[in-house]
């Protein structure tokens, strides 16, 4: 299986808008696509989607992005464009783990840590960071050890644990740093009351190239407490969202013969099912 794997942010109609932010915040980036559903854009090469949902979900910090910076310089641009009409989480300054640091949640909720750091100690801009937080708190190192197991060309590259003196609870995750078919992943585990959790606000898209694909991830995301939902969407037992999705999908709904019936037909859907989508 050779899948390739994205975020997806929720909005009320604002992807576009938010899209052209990012365009803004972001040098190398661009807009790739938009419909009335979905604005895609790409920044350093890393593909991300806008959905236009409506006001059900935003997205949270349980999900963020770290973006690695290599200069002062390059931090204080990215953190100053970032941050306008956005809440501070973290001020810009320096801290254990990094020399120049700040967390941001941005106008559209979308959180952001902007650190000074190697790009060769990550080989990836943009990485996104599960943090595990109230009832999900201690579970990071299970899901990490979870997503690697069930995800082709995965593995974990380190995982840094709190030890006694800091914290009393065992196996707690202070950071980790995983691949996902190749693409750089974090996560932690959140002390204290957070009063966030994950939601669809943001998930993950995995594309297939068969049923087979789509089967297999919708079996092993949905079983063990995990749910399933509709058009492609489901939860895994960590409350993590996801999308499996035929990489065909986007090709019938560029095809304005085909866009009104392939969408009756995946509104009905919970699991995809490629042939039903063809036949449409």
């Amino acid at each position: 299986m050779t899948n390739q794997i994205y975020p997806c942010l929720w909005f009320d109609g604002q992807a576009k808008a938010a899209a052209e932010f990012y365009c803004f915040v972001f040098p190398n980036s661009m807009v790739v696509s938009e419909t009335p559903m979905v604005t895609m854009w790409e920044i350093y090469g890393q593909k991300f989607m806008g959905l236009n949902g409506g006001p059900t979900f935003t997205p949270n910090p349980s999900v963020s992005f770290f973006v690695t910076c290599e200069t002062n310089e390059e931090v204080d641009i990215i953190w100053q464009r970032i941050n306008e009409g956005g809440k501070i989480m973290m001020p810009l300054d320096k801290y254990d783990w990094s020399e120049y640091y700040g967390f941001v949640q941005d106008k559209f909720g979308v959180s952001w840590q902007i650190f000074k750091g190697k790009y060769s100690d990550v080989n990836q801009k943009i990485v996104p960071c599960f943090l595990f937080t109230d009832h999900n708190f201690g579970k990071a190192k299970a899901a990490v050890e979870f997503y690697t197991k069930v995800i082709q060309n995965s593995k974990t590259e380190g995982i840094l644990l709190y030890d006694e003196n800091e914290m009393k609870e065992k196996n707690i995750v202070k950071h980790s740093q995983f691949l996902l078919n190749g693409n750089v992943f974090m996560a932690m585990d959140g002390a204290g009351q957070h009063n966030f959790e994950f939601t669809e606000g943001t998930s993950f898209v995995i594309n297939c190239d068969t049923q087979d694909q789509i089967d297999y991830y919708w079996d092993v995301f949905t079983k063990d407490g995990g749910q399933e939902s509709m058009c492609g969407w489901c939860k895994d037992k960590f409350g993590v969202s996801w999308q499996i999705v035929p990489s065909i999908l986007g090709k019938l709904m560029n095809d304005p013969e085909k866009m009104q019936n392939v969408v009756a037909a995946f509104m009905k859907m919970k699991k995809f099912d490629i042939q039903t989508l063809l036949s449409a």
